[in-house]
């Protein structure tokens, strides 16, 4: 047989969340110091105040929060952010094909009509 493997190596497993994370950090350049922050999206909480005998069966407590099955999570670097706001152009913005708004746009038969 070719090669070795080490006892660590898995070669036909699918990569772990935490394997798959640290390849996305890598991917995009993340460092070690940078300020990372996981939040929890597609979840809902409840924001109604039931009555003393409200349906327990399809009606949620207020306060309660549920997970939807479709719940995911957000990675985001907050090192990185772009928090600079847009800029004005730097030059006179004349556009190739300058808008005339529809009431402007009638032709001269319409108004004589």
């Amino acid at each position: 047989m070719n090669g070795s493997l080490d006892p660590e190596e898995r070669v036909m497993e699918p990569p772990t969340i935490n394997e798959q994370v640290a390849l996305i950090a890598q991917k995009y350049g993340w460092e070690e110091g940078d300020e990372i922050v996981v939040e929890m999206a597609g979840t809902k909480v409840s924001g109604i105040h039931q009555g003393e005998d409200y349906n327990k069966k399809w009606a949620t407590p207020f306060g309660v929060r549920k997970y939807n099955k479709d719940a995911f999570i957000i990675i985001s670097n907050q090192s990185r952010r772009d928090l600079s706001k847009s800029q004005p152009m730097d030059r006179e913005h004349k556009p190739q094909h300058p808008y005339t708004p529809p009431s402007l746009n009638i032709s001269e038969e319409k108004k004589t009509k």
